[in-house]
């Protein structure tokens, strides 16, 4: 694959489908839309097998000076990139199945929003140039805006638009840093930049111009209030590939920039994160508790599940690290499952009220099973894909901050609380509402869409190396970047008489 410029591929096939969806016919545009992402999924599948573990941080790379000095034509992939890329073509299929029949209007439109997300999210794990990262991680704004906007519910308006101004206004201070670090750099060639030390006294100010914009991304607490609205907005599957993806922007910019570039300041900074992330996850669970609309439930579980995430990334060592990208990975499959799993139901009686369900497991019982095992997989249930992660991300946590690590797993506790209390509402008790006793089970399509997903779940949990062991060396270069601001851990045994040998064995 040397020399073949497979990323521009990936970008071009679903880019070129979205014009051409415009087009043609409703059901003409759904078939495009299905081939042009089981190409992108063909292709990622080539991008995997062909990624050498071991071999050069960056690999397929593409370089072409649009202007010089200014703005280049450049990508290339790390194990970072490559596992989030994969994660994108993979759900990607699975959005446009799930809209097969429940998006009646402007579906060719439709179509085309969902190739473009997938175009620009691709580009933004693939992005080597500032700017055009830039471009791409704003870019994605646009379409979900649309998705929200036109094909979202009774209050899509109100959604949409708290959806892009959050978003939006948080990554104009991020661009105001990006214009400084070129400025003081002399390049907007990211390997490079992820090499240049910036003045410490710098730091701090471009480390929170940058969380202004990965905060709200992610999102973390308190600028998470966006999250909710749009997923209970959006359709069925604007929430699989929102939840399933574009949350994950946010930890993959605190991967790529926050914490290499700004090392100094990520580290005096890392109470910030720790804090916010803990109050987090305990505030969201327990608000998760109490909701009587199944994808609010899910949006503030979201919440919740990407704090895990930030507070891995911080953690400055290799298990905090490797734990948050598993988590964000895990969280993916997960959350886009339930998702569906609340769409396939809403299909039926179209509501999302709790209440109004139970007893499923009588008469759909294929239905009953799946959702078991994305409940059992958000909780953590070893096995699964999420177990790994938070269990990484957590010992990674318990070296830097004993007390936080307590939290975080109090916020884990609550977590299998809502989750358990959820399914057992809608799935188990009697069958006492005739228009649920008449809901069929799952059929032929939506078996196809939830399979994939429930395979792949279990493959993350079983034998999580196939998804640590394209990261583990760039975790490595990583660490030795940001090795010399290191904070030290409250865990570490406190310094003293030396004990023996031969009484530590004995001990």
């Amino acid at each position: 694959m040397s020399g073949f410029p497979i990323l521009s591929l990936m970008l071009a096939v679903p880019a070129i489908a979205a014009v051409a969806c415009l087009f043609v016919s409703a059901n003409n545009a759904r078939w495009l839309a299905l081939a042009a992402t089981l190409i992108d999924l063909a292709l990622g599948a080539v991008l995997w097998s062909q990624f050498q573990i071991g071999g050069p941080q960056w690999q397929f790379v593409e370089n072409v000076a649009l202007v010089p000095g200014v703005f280049n034509w450049s990508l290339g992939i790390d194990g970072f990139a490559l596992l989030l890329i994969e994660l994108s073509v993979f759900l990607m299929p699975i959005c446009i199945g799930a809209s097969w029949t429940s998006i009646e209007k402007r579906v060719p439109e439709y179509m085309a929003a969902f190739l473009l997300t997938e175009v620009l999210m691709i580009g933004t794990f693939a992005a080597q140039d500032l700017f055009l990262f830039y471009i791409f991680f704003e870019g994605g704004l646009i379409p979900m805006f649309l998705i929200i906007g036109i094909w979202g519910g009774a209050n899509r308006i109100y959604a949409s638009y708290k959806f892009f101004l959050y978003t939006l206004l948080g990554s104009l201070l991020m661009l105001v840093a990006m214009l400084w670090m070129v400025n003081e750099a002399g390049t907007t060639y990211i390997p490079t930049l992820l090499n240049h030390d910036f003045p410490v006294h710098a730091q701090t100010w471009l480390w929170l111009a940058f969380f202004a914009s990965f905060a709200v991304k992610m999102p973390m607490w308190p600028v998470h209030t966006w999250l909710p609205d749009a997923h209970v907005q959006a359709p069925t599957a604007g929430s699989v590939i929102l939840a399933g993806v574009l949350l994950k922007l946010g930890g993959y910019g605190f991967l790529r920039f926050s914490v290499p570039m700004f090392p100094e300041a990520s580290s005096s900074l890392v109470w910030l994160v720790f804090g916010l992330s803990a109050v987090a996850v305990i505030y969201t669970s327990l608000v998760a508790l109490v909701q009587s609309d199944m994808k609010k439930l899910i949006a503030y579980s979201s919440v919740a599940h990407m704090a895990i995430v930030t507070i891995g990334l911080f953690c400055f060592n290799r298990q905090g690290i490797e734990g948050g990208m598993m988590v964000m990975l895990g969280h993916g499959l997960v959350s886009g499952a339930l998702f569906l799993c609340v769409g396939v139901i809403y299909d039926r009686l179209h509501t999302r009220e709790i209440d109004r369900y139970g007893g499923l497991a009588i008469n759909m019982p294929r239905y009953a099973t799946l959702f078991m095992l994305f409940t059992m997989a958000s909780v953590g249930l070893p096995g699964t894909s999420n177990f790994v992660g938070e269990f990484l991300s957590l010992a990674g946590t318990y070296k830097v901050s004993t007390t936080i690590t307590l939290l975080c797993t109090t916020g884990i506790i609550l977590g299998a609380a809502y989750m358990l209390y959820l399914y057992r509402r809608v799935v188990f008790g009697d069958l006492t509402k005739d228009d649920v006793r008449a809901m069929p089970d799952l059929n032929a399509r939506e078996i196809w869409l939830l399979a994939p997903i429930a395979a792949a779940v279990l493959w993350m949990g079983i034998y999580p190396e196939s998804f640590l062991a394209p990261m583990r060396g760039d975790v490595k270069i990583l660490l030795d970047r940001i090795d010399r601001a290191e904070p030290k851990g409250d865990a570490a045994p406190t310094p003293g008489k030396a004990i023996p040998a031969k009484t530590a064995e004995a001990k």
